[in-house]
């Protein structure tokens, strides 16, 4: 795991950086998530990850992630042209395909390209129906734990289901919190699926693992949407088994009554310090038959509602000393995840 002693003197940071030196060089070092598989194809997707601008193509079948620049005069090459081979710059129509080695340059046609011309490209691997990158990348591939497992995403009885990704304005760090909290649901998300009247916390105890920790939270709060009739089972105890994969990504398994289960990935993908893009591929077992339009809409509401909180908190950073903010019993969650983001080497709290 990366720490602070890494040296970042061999870093080169992206133009108008949001975090501090450390930080990024600590965050650079993980997998995250910067597009859905199902919008590549068609034309380049522009993205950003950490503050550094990314272009997604395809050339050939082949996905590439490179940054968002033409290496000629500058000009991004998101404004190009997807073709078939590769992707068009918009200015002097230099041509990039597989691996972002140029191709052709029309002006030159029949010169040799110098190597200065091809793109610096990274890693990607396509994972629950999203392409996940690295910008410091210890292999060409992810290893072992970089990229969190999924429960019951590749199971027959599951059906697979890739939510359009939502923006929010506000630190990672803050809406990775927010999706670990177990003390909002009677008030944030009342329109959706909480219970005003049931706001008490039954005790939990959070456990650590080698990529973060896990939480089985066991409550009477449903999680059918409000004005679902004829659903709930009186008195039911549900359970929420949480799994965080540090730093910015989380899994909530939620045991419905019977074998009927329902598994949400927390994917807070970390465009800069002040704006992230959530991910949130689902996998369920129950209800298979029905339109995925309404589990888009339904948990579009719920994001909304929390992304209105994130928005407004403050300090937006995420406070890492304890002291900085109050706790309550209910928040042993956020602290073990606190802890998780100091003990990777990370600031003593997020500038943003």
């Amino acid at each position: 795991m990366a720490t602070a002693l890494d040296s970042t003197n061999d870093i080169v940071l992206p133009r108008n950086c949001t975090f501090e030196p450390e930080d990024w060089a600590i965050l650079a070092r993980h997998w995250y998530p910067i597009a859905l598989v199902r919008e590549v194809g068609e034309a380049p997707v522009r993205t950003k990850l950490l503050d550094q601008p990314l272009v997604i193509y395809r050339a050939n079948g082949e996905t590439v992630v490179a940054p968002d620049i033409c290496p000629h005069r500058g000009v991004p090459l998101s404004m190009g042209t997807q073709t078939e081979s590769g992707v068009v710059c918009a200015y002097h129509g230099l041509k990039f395909g597989a691996g972002g080695r140029c191709t052709h340059v029309p002006a030159h046609p029949t010169r040799d390209i110098p190597q200065r011309m091809h793109l610096a490209t990274f890693p990607h691997v396509e994972r629950y129906g999203l392409i996940w990158t690295c910008l410091r990348p210890s292999a060409s591939a992810p290893q072992p734990g970089e990229v969190v497992d999924m429960p019951h995403w590749d199971e027959p009885a599951f059906q697979q289901i890739v939510c359009p990704w939502i923006d929010i304005f506000g630190f990672a760090g803050r809406q990775m919190e927010g999706f670990l909290d177990v003390a909002h649901f009677a008030f944030v998300h009342t329109a959706t699926f909480g219970d005003a009247n049931n706001a008490e916390v039954p005790n939990y105890t959070p456990k650590r693992t080698d990529t973060g920790f896990e939480a089985e939270y066991w409550s009477t709060v449903g999680n059918y949407p409000i004005g679902v009739e004829g659903r709930g089972v009186p008195g039911f105890n549900w359970l929420r088994h949480f799994r965080c994969h540090l730093p910015f990504t989380a899994t909530l398994e939620i045991h419905f009554p019977g074998t009927d289960r329902l598994v949400i990935m927390n994917a807070a993908s970390p465009v800069s310090a002040r704006v992230t893009r959530l991910f949130a591929p689902m996998a369920r077992n129950f209800d298979t038959d029905l339109p995925v339009q309404d589990v888009y809409d339904f948990n579009l509401r719920v994001f909304e509602e929390d992304k209105a909180i994130v928005e407004a908190q403050m300090p937006e950073c995420l406070p890492l000393d304890p002291t900085m903010e109050a706790h309550i019993p209910a928040d042993m969650s956020s602290m073990i995840y606190r802890r998780g983001l100091r003990e990777m080497g990370l600031s003593r709290f997020f500038i943003s």
